[in-house]
């Protein structure tokens, strides 16, 4: 068959398939006329609101290596084709991402092996922004963990420990990667701080509002080396940290699920 007869028979099928939801859609709201809609049950005992911990990708996000990681073409357009499809070109560790266990171990889990339970987990953000505004080199400490557990208690088994440095407002500008040429400056985990969540609590990810689990500067990727190869994963270039509270959200990551995947481009959210 031509691909011309291929693209009008999905398009006569769209139309027939839209007209029969329609139909379908009418039909219920007809029932529930008068009735009052609400959230599901679940959503609305123990949640708010909803809040995108996701910057959006694109070109010109900031990369690690200083070089766009994220292109895409169009390969058909509604005027012409009546449907709309991107092919994209992507490299696993690029805007708000997941860093898999294999991403700094020789057999690690892949990011399609992460265990579900594992995507859904009990936020708990570290504020170290007053200290990162004062040095670009700032870094989460064990003290800064014993003082969060001091004021909220135990960090929760499945936790996702997370880093709020305020530096997702310099997302679109130089000072995000604040290369001085001759390395990054951008604050990150300290290694003692991870092995102290590795042994004293059940924590399963970190996470941070910057490029690196790492601090900018460091050369040797201690704190990937030290979480990573445990089987827990990272997540990089979180958004939105200031406005979630620092314990009580519900963090839900859209890890990809390639296979053999050392992370990937992830949809975040947290529940509040």
């Amino acid at each position: 068959m031509c691909d011309i007869c291929v693209m009008n028979l999905v398009k006569d099928k769209m139309l027939s398939r839209r007209s029969f939801f329609k139909g379908t859609a009418m039909a219920g709201l007809s029932a529930v006329a008068g009735a009052s809609i609400s959230a599901p049950a679940a959503m609305a005992a123990g949640h708010q609101r909803v809040e995108d911990m996701t910057h959006t990708i694109h070109e010109d996000f900031p990369t690690y290596f200083g070089e766009s990681q994220f292109s895409k073409e169009q390969k058909f357009n509604f005027a012409e084709h009546h449907f709309n499809l991107f092919q994209y070109t992507v490299n696993e560790h690029t805007g708000t991402h997941v860093d898999a266990p294999l991403h700094f171990s020789a057999d690690g889990n892949s990011v399609d092996e992460i265990s579900v339970e594992n995507l859904i987990a009990p936020l708990c953000v570290i504020d170290i922004a007053s200290r990162a505004a004062d040095s670009a080199d700032a870094q989460v400490t064990p003290d800064d963990v014993r003082a969060w557990i001091a004021k909220h208690g135990d960090i929760p088994a499945n936790a996702c420990v997370a880093m709020h440095s305020g530096w997702a407002s310099k997302v679109d500008t130089d000072g995000f990667r604040n290369y001085d040429g001759k390395a990054q400056h951008y604050p990150g985990f300290h290694v003692e701080a991870a092995k102290m969540l590795i042994e004293e609590t059940g924590a399963t990810s970190i996470a941070v509002d910057t490029l690196s689990l790492d601090h900018g500067m460091s050369a040797d990727f201690a704190t990937h080396y030290a979480w990573l190869p445990t089987g827990r994963f990272g997540i990089e270039n979180l958004a939105s940290l200031d406005k979630v509270p620092a314990s009580g959200a519900t963090l839900v990551v859209g890890a990809p699920k390639h296979k053999g995947g050392t992370g990937g481009p992830s949809r975040i959210f947290a529940m509040i």
